[in-house]
């Protein structure tokens, strides 16, 4: 979960996916659609998803017991080396090296490595100089400790260099240049935007029709959506358009225009097929659906109208 999510946004989402799926085989016993709605809105689910295949994989292959080397952790759905070596140092105390997103950071700040931190031969310094520094003793609390200190003291834009352990010896500090200069980077990209829009159909009840997954990858892999297109029939029931929102994902940013429709009777339930009514009030019913569709709710109701 923490792999592009601060720990402030997962800890709520933890804690719930454990109470649910409280060991490996419990959640290779389970349905991805149960992961999936345990993971709404936490975004990029196909982390969701290789969690689940992992899980399955661990109690075909592994006896229900997480593997203990690199290549073996490498090898399931969703792990790449740093957070497999994250593994090995913190649950198995061996002195193997991560060089996520903090690490790199704080590495790069205290070496003021002068290249560009996405180049080959940057992360090749960097992952040396990381498995330079592990300790051999104590892994565990190494690990967790520089983990720490990128999330904490030596963060992007406003890192605390007084309350910083290496602040003495540190290059990037040293140097008299704004410690936030490193990591050197290239230049952002421009985030493309793109426009879609989407249906809310609402039945008499008050339930909200969501289409089932189509295909298993993508942004909303696996996921209940909102529909793209109505049959024509649907069209001249009671709609209405609500301004455009946006909706910020890490590679584009997406303007959606939600279009609502009110069926007033039940002559065209036989027109859905293939998904489910969801009750946006019913809170003991989760499904597997995108952050966007908490969203346009809310943005319904704010325009004034009531399903």
């Amino acid at each position: 979960m923490l792999q592009q999510t601060q720990v402030a946004t997962a800890i709520p989402y933890f804690e719930r996916f454990m109470r649910v799926f409280p060991s490996v085989s419990a959640l290779a016993a389970a349905s991805v659609d149960a992961v999936l709605a345990q993971w709404s809105g936490l975004g990029y689910y196909a982390r969701g998803r290789n969690l689940h295949k992992a899980a399955q994989i661990i109690m075909r292959d592994h006896a229900g017991e997480l593997p203990r080397t690199a290549a073996q952790l490498v090898a399931l759905p969703g792990i790449g080396l740093s957070t497999a070596n994250a593994i090995l140092s913190l649950s198995f105390q061996q002195p193997t090296a991560i060089c996520d997103g903090n690490v790199r950071r704080v590495l790069a700040r205290w070496s003021a490595l002068p290249l560009v931190v996405e180049s080959k031969q940057a992360e090749q310094q960097l992952w040396q100089l990381a498995q330079t520094l592990q300790s051999q003793t104590r892994p565990r609390d190494y690990t967790q400790a520089i983990m720490d200190l990128g999330a904490t003291l030596c963060t992007r834009s406003n890192p605390d260099c007084t309350q910083c352990p290496v602040a003495r010896d540190c290059g990037a500090l040293a140097s008299g240049e704004a410690v936030t200069s490193w990591p050197k980077r290239l230049p952002k990209k421009t985030r493309p935007t793109k426009t879609a829009t989407l249906w809310l159909v609402f039945n008499k009840a008050g339930a909200l029709w969501l289409a089932e997954p189509t295909s298993s990858t993508g942004i909303w892999g696996g996921l209940h959506q909102l529909p793209q297109s109505l049959p024509e029939t649907l069209l001249g029931q009671d709609n209405y358009t609500l301004s455009p929102i946006k909706h910020v994902f890490t590679h584009i940013t997406l303007v959606v225009t939600a279009k609502v429709v009110l069926l007033s009777d039940d002559r065209h339930f036989h027109l859905f097929t293939n998904g489910l009514w969801y009750n946006p009030k019913d809170k003991t019913r989760l499904i597997a659906m995108p952050a966007i569709v908490d969203k346009l709710l809310a943005h319904w109701l704010q325009q004034g109208r009531s399903s």
